[in-house]
C-alpha cells in the first residue's frame, strides 16, 4: 500500500490474519498492532529498539496518537539486536504498510534499513536519530542527543565551580544514540574536567551497576558521573552507595522517578526530553507527511529542560498515560 486510494480496511484485516497477524488492543512486542476505530486512513508500522522505560513510553505515545488518527499500527521490537531490526523492517513491507517508524538500535544499521525500506517504495521514518544524509527519510521526531550530553556537561562545570575533578561516563550501547549524547557531554566538559572512565552499560542497570563498580575501584577519587539514561543511573548508584563513595550523578530522561532523585540531591541533575512528545510527534508528522501536507516540518524536535534540585517541582511530564 502506498500513497493514493486506500484499500479497503477489510482487505487490510484479510492480509493481516493471513500472515499471522494478531490484532490486539496494545501492541507491545513482535506481531502486535492497535486497531483504529472505522476506516483507517494508514496502516504504519512501528519498530521499537528496546524495553527501558523510554522505549515502552515511546510506543504507548505512538499507539495513542494512532487511535486519534485512525491509523492501523502495527508493531516490533528488536530488542537491541541490528539484525532483528532489518527482519522487522522486512516483516513491515510485507504487510503492506504505509511507512514505518523506526527507533533504531544501531546507528548503523540504519542504512541497510533505509535501503530495503526504500527498494520496496515503502518510506522510514526515524525517532530519536538523525542520518547524516536525511534524503531518502521521510522524516524524524528526536530528540537533540548532543544538546542533552552537552546541557550535563554545563552542569557539571557550574557545579565543580574550576576546581580539579575527575569523571566518569556510562554510555548505552555503543554505536546507538548513546554516542551522540555522550560525545555531546565529553566535548562540552571544561579543561579542568578529565574524563576518567567511559564504558557502556548496554541501557541495563544490572550492567551499569557493575561498570560503576569497576569504575570507582579502578577510579576512587571520581566526582562526577555522566550516565545515558536514569534507569541505568539507579543501577550506578546503588554502586557507589555500596562503596560509599561520594560520586555526583547527572542523566538524562525526566523520569517521575529520576525527577524525585534530583529534587531530594540524589542525583545532581537530569536533562528532560519527555518520551510522550517524540513518540506523538513521531506519528503525527509521519501522517501530515503523507499526506503532502506542506505545513509539516521534516524533523520534528522534542524540546528540552534541565531539571535540577531548584526546578524539580516544576519538571515536564516525561509520559502521558
Amino acid at each position: 500500500m502506498r500513497l493514493g486510494p486506500r484499500t479497503p480496511r477489510t482487505a487490510l484485516l484479510a492480509a493481516a490474519l493471513s500472515t499471522g497477524l494478531v490484532l490486539t488492543g496494545c501492541g507491545d512486542g513482535d506481531g502486535a498492532s492497535t486497531a483504529a476505530g472505522g476506516d483507517a486512513t494508514y496502516t504504519i508500522g512501528f519498530v521499537n529498539g528496546n524495553n527501558t522505560e523510554f522505549h515502552t513510553c515511546l510506543q504507548g505515545a505512538i499507539e495513542r496518537e494512532a487511535e486519534k488518527l485512525d491509523v492501523e499500527l502495527l508493531t516490533a521490537n528488536s530488542t537491541q539486536d541490528a539484525g532483528k531490526e532489518l527482519n522487522n523492517i522486512e516483516d513491515m513491507i510485507s504487510r503492506g504498510v504505509d511507512a514505518v517508524i523506526v527507533q533504531t538500535v544501531n546507528v548503523d544499521a540504519l542504512e541497510a534499513d533505509v535501503a530495503k525500506a526504500k527498494a520496496a517504495g515503502v518510506p522510514i521514518f526515524l525517532t530519536s536519530v538523525l542520518l547524516e544524509d536525511m534524503d531518502d527519510v521521510l522524516g524524524a521526531s528526536v530528540v537533540p542527543l548532543a544538546e542533552v550530553g552537552k546541557m550535563d556537561a554545563e552542569l557539571v562545570a557550574r557545579d565543580a565551580g574550576g576546581e580539579d575533578v575527575q569523571v566518569g561516563v556510562i554510555a548505552g550501547a555503543p554505536g546507538a544514540a548513546s554516542d551522540v549524547m555522550v560525545g555531546g557531554f565529553t566535548d562540552n566538559l571544561p579543561e579542568n574536567a578529565e574524563v576518567v572512565a567511559n564504558q557502556p552499560g548496554m541501557f541495563n542497570p544490572a550492567k551499569a551497576q557493575e561498570v560503576a563498580e569497576n569504575m570507582i575501584q579502578s577510579h576512587p577519587g571520581l566526582d562526577y558521573v555522566f550516565v545515558a539514561n536514569e534507569e541505568m543511573a539507579f543501577g550506578a548508584l546503588n554502586a557507589f552507595q555500596a562503596a560509599k563513595a561520594d560520586v555526583k550523578i547527572v542523566t538524562s530522561n525526566g523520569t517521575e522517578r529520576g525527577v524525585e532523585a534530583v529534587g531530594d540531591g540524589t542525583f545532581l541533575g537530569t536533562v528532560s526530553n519527555p518520551a510522550a512528545l517524540t513518540g506523538a510527534n513521531a506519528l503525527a508528522t509521519t501522517v501530515k507527511l503523507l499526506d503532502g501536507d506542506e505545513s509539516a516540518e521534516k524533523i520534528a524536535r522534542t524540546p528540552l529542560a534541565m531539571v535540577t534540585r531548584e526546578t524539580a517541582a516544576d519538571a515536564p511530564e516525561y509520559c502521558h498515560e
